[in-house]
């Protein structure tokens, strides 16, 4: 062989190495859109980040913290990112405004936000909250409430005072409200960081009540599902969740260094906290009815008849508004 056609040959070779290496490392990327700041409430995709389980699915996904002026419906919604992070009454507004999203995995197996009271001011349970003043977060945060107020047979206009919540506790610490909504996750530690003892309150359960809302689920597009191509991405992407909610399940210490990396501003002593109480709404107890990410049927019926029980929706929703195809896609590997 001629040196021509040794060099030839030889850069022949180098074109086909460099393509097939590059089919084998091309990354999809992605974005995730999530319901609010970098905090544990979403370790578990900090950890399949952190922990190379994207990267293993041939992902690079970009983490896209939320704030009080971000709604991640919008945002998928818009382009903006091809997977986002919120409640499930939120997705089923901006369904029924025309917004084509759909759930692809659901998270939270139960609802973290309560109702506190103290015990002294005579509140034994949801009942007594007639005659009250009771203060919970409006905008998409108070339906669980009225549901339970409804099971009572309370009045929401007559037999009960509502009262706008700030995003603190200050008003039942400085007993303003006899009841207040809280997160189990992060108000209720601040009501405890501020001397006040558990045994002191009386916490009412919308979970026990049976009128608790399906929170943080996983939502795409359907236009962007539409493409085999995507399906496929998202069956990676949810695969790899997956496996981050499974690595916090199992090292919530390190799950909490990893989100301290991504930003330090509440502290470890509240991310802890935080990691602890959201593990036990994605693994219980009680111990969840579908396997991690699988939608419960008969929680999204819960959840959309109070939707549209309280105006949050004006038709019922639709059974669309969730998927399991890109759950057992994610599980057939």
């Amino acid at each position: 062989m001629t040196t021509a056609r040794l060099n030839a040959a030889l850069t022949a070779i180098a074109v086909v190495l460099a393509a097939t290496s590059g089919d084998a490392w091309a990354q999809d990327k992605v974005t995730l859109q999530l319901k609010w700041v970098t905090q544990a409430q979403f370790g578990g995709y900090y950890a399949a980040k952190a922990k190379g389980f994207y990267s293993a699915e041939k992902l690079d996904v970009t983490i896209r913290p939320g704030g009080p002026d971000i709604v991640p419906e919008q945002v998928v919604a818009g382009g903006g990112a091809q997977f986002g992070i919120d409640w499930l009454p939120s997705l089923l507004s901006s369904r029924e405004q025309g917004a084509p999203l759909v759930n692809i995995a659901q998270i939270f197996s139960l609802s973290g936000i309560r109702e506190l009271a103290f015990k002294t001011s005579g509140i034994k349970g949801a009942a007594d909250l007639r005659g009250r003043k009771v203060a919970v977060w409006f905008g998409g945060n108070e339906f669980a409430l009225l549901a339970t107020l409804e099971k009572y047979k309370i009045d929401k206009n007559r037999d009960v005072t509502l009262v706008q919540q700030p995003f603190d506790m200050n008003l039942l610490l400085q007993k303003q409200v006899d009841a207040a909504a809280a997160m189990t996750y992060n108000e209720f530690k601040q009501v405890l960081e501020a001397g006040v003892k558990e045994a002191d309150l009386v916490i009412i359960d919308f979970n026990k009540e049976g009128t608790a809302m399906l929170e943080d689920g996983i939502f795409s597009a359907a236009t962007f599902l539409a493409q085999p191509k995507n399906k496929d991405i998202a069956a990676r992407f949810l695969r790899a969740s997956l496996k981050g909610w499974e690595h916090c399940r199992d090292h919530a210490r390190e799950c909490v260094d990893l989100v301290l990396k991504e930003s330090p501003i509440l502290g470890r002593e509240h991310q802890t906290w935080m990691m602890a109480e959201i593990n036990k709404l994605v693994w219980g107890p009680p111990q969840p009815t579908t396997p991690l990410g699988k939608m419960d049927p008969e929680a999204f019926k819960r959840t959309a008849d109070i939707a549209l029980r309280f105006g949050v929706i004006k038709k019922p929703a639709d059974p669309a508004a969730f998927t399991h195809e890109i759950w057992e896609l994610a599980r057939k590997k």
